[in-house]
Order: structure tokens, then sequence, then C-alpha cells
């Protein structure tokens, strides 16, 4: 038997340990998944301004009446 693959053995503990840290981290990012989707789309706008879109108005559109 080789020594060597018993350093790269993964027993359960080990394992448990990671997953339940990657459980609690995803928890968190799904916690505040609102909040971290307004963060990225505040540096997506400041990297890529609006276009400012000309408004047209339509023949049918009703016509404001004093």
């Amino acid at each position: 038997m080789r020594v060597e693959l018993l350093a790269l053995y993964g027993g359960p503990d080990q394992v448990m340990t990671v997953t339940s840290g990657l459980a609690s981290l995803l928890g968190l990012l799904l916690i505040f998944w609102n909040k971290v989707v307004a963060i990225s789309f505040r540096i997506v706008r400041i990297f890529r301004p609006a276009k400012s879109a000309d408004v047209e108005v339509s023949k049918n559109a009703p016509k404001e009446t004093p």
C-alpha cells in the first residue's frame, strides 16, 4: 500500500466540515441576494452609463385638457 495515497484521503470528518462551511457561505449569499444584485447593477451602471432615450408621443395618445 502506498503511503502517499493516504495523504489524499478525505474522510467524513474532513468532508463534512468543508461542506458545512460552504453551505453557510451559500446561505449568507442567499439571505443578502437582493443587496448583492443591487451592488452589481450599480457597478455595471458606473462603467456603462445609460443612453438617454427619446420619448415619442404617438398620434393616438390622449391630449391633456385644461
